[in-house]
């Protein structure tokens, strides 16, 4: 199953006050497996910049002047993602922000129903912990020494990474592997053979010698437990 794993920079929390988004990346993934295609755009906000926003994510309104708006590049995005879901972290921002600026185009919103929220599903399978990217990258080992800020395409690589860990894709990727290095050991029944040769049992009685040893031994016991209640010369008084 193709799915999109997508992450977007924007001028602030909320769309529907003015905010803008100004950058978006998205992983492609199949089957739970990174294929190497990725898709990854700055847009002009045609606003300026605040500076918190700024301070998160490092783009600033000079750098974002040349950039295209996203009425000119939103036909390349849609191609990219086509009907597959979307994967994202807190997805109710991201959509947000991306079904804002498609109805600023006139063009149709992407359906919530594609939505596939990471948040929810590490509640889900972690309840009580931290659910940050930065905390479950971490409670999954994956590397992110390279992050200094936040990038749109660069946390969706990393997200993608974290969602695979959420799926227990790699684990199943590990099985899988495992199987077709070593397929399964297919033993054969033997058949039970009819026609061997009868042989009559060997003989198992001590030899006189060996009666004698044991009678031997036998009479060296005192008070032996099978002779209890035989009256005697050998047995105790009370």
């Amino acid at each position: 199953m193709r799915e999109i794993v997508f992450d977007t920079e924007t001028t602030g929390l909320d769309p529907r006050t003015g905010d803008r988004m100004v950058e978006i990346g998205c992983i492609e993934i199949v089957n739970l497996m990174p294929t190497g295609r990725s898709f990854h755009a700055y847009y002009n906000p045609e606003r300026d910049m605040p500076a918190g926003a700024e301070a998160v994510h490092g783009l600033s309104a000079a750098f974002l002047s040349d950039k295209p708006l996203f009425r000119d590049g939103a036909a390349d995005l849609l191609a990219f993602i086509g009907d597959d879901p979307l994967v994202a972290h807190n997805a109710g921002f991201d959509f947000g922000f991306l079904n804002n600026e498609l109805e600023l185009c006139g063009l149709t919103p992407v359906d919530t129903g594609r939505m596939v929220d990471t948040v929810a599903l590490a509640r889900k399978r972690h309840p009580g912990a931290k659910l940050s990217l930065d905390a479950l990258c971490t409670r999954y080992g994956i590397d992110r020494s390279h992050r200094v800020k936040h990038g749109a395409l660069l946390d969706a690589e990393l997200l993608a990474q974290v969602y695979v860990e959420l799926r227990g894709g790699r684990q199943i990727g590990l099985e899988l592997a495992a199987e077709v290095a070593a397929p399964a050991q297919r033993t054969t029944a033997q058949p039970v053979r009819l026609d061997r040769p009868y042989r009559e049992p060997r003989p198992h009685f001590a030899s006189d010698a060996e009666l004698a040893a044991h009678s031997a031994f036998i009479a060296t016991l005192t008070d032996p437990i099978w002779d209890m209640g035989v009256a005697g010369p050998s047995r105790r008084r009370a």
